[in-house]
């Protein structure tokens, strides 16, 4: 029996399945929503466009399922990033810029493309908008939560919004040329001016 018929069906439906999300988010990536095709997809997943037809008839199938494998990513790519941080001095600015760097880097460039897209496409929307409020009350939680944050102090639960606001706008700015020289001076003031408000609050805490 040959090593191949040896792999369990479901194994390899699983695994082409993979390929076939994969591709489709590199692709987001590259050509944006409207450049990416189901034949591109199946060419750089390495499948044949019959099986790719079979798992995922439509475009919009295989956009659908590639949110919920993107939303996958960007938690595995925070946790990563999460484990590299340093405790003590200088936290708070290694925590903003750690985001500003998740929300420059290419996962979210692919996210972004789906949320243009999901505008105007229903199906997409109905699919994108419950990911994307998962990932935006997640994202919150851990950066109260890496910055020590005290949200029962009245204004900082708005400093930590803030501070995801400006990140992802510079997210945002990135896709149109990379300045992370300029990013990374506007998160550093950011950071000082975050650190010393998170000080006074805490003093000022009744």
């Amino acid at each position: 029996m040959s090593a191949t018929a040896r792999v369990p069906q479901e194994e390899r439906t699983r695994a082409m399945r993979q390929r076939l999300m994969e591709a489709t988010v590199d692709l987001l990536v590259e050509k944006g929503f409207s450049g990416t095709t189901t034949t591109l997809v199946s060419e750089r997943a390495g499948v044949s466009r019959g099986a790719q037809l079979h798992h995922f008839p439509t475009k919009n199938d295989l956009v659908v399922a590639a949110v919920a494998h993107l939303t996958e990513i960007r938690g595995s790519d925070l946790e990563a990033a999460v484990a590299r941080l340093p405790e003590g001095s200088g936290r708070i600015e290694a925590v903003v810029q750690m985001l500003g760097d998740h929300f420059a880097s290419p996962v979210f460039t692919a996210a972004l493309e789906l949320w243009v897209a999901a505008r105007t496409d229903a199906t997409l929307h109905e699919a994108v908008a419950p990911l994307e409020q998962r990932v935006g009350r997640e994202t919150h939680r851990l950066t109260v939560e890496l910055l020590g944050a005290d949200e029962s102090v009245p204004g900082v639960r708005e400093l930590v919004q803030a501070t995801l606001d400006l990140v992802r706008g510079l997210g945002l700015a990135n896709t149109l040329g990379d300045d992370a020289r300029r990013r990374r001076r506007i998160l550093k003031e950011w950071s000082r001016s975050l650190e010393s408000a998170l000080a006074r609050d805490q003093k000022e805490k009744p």
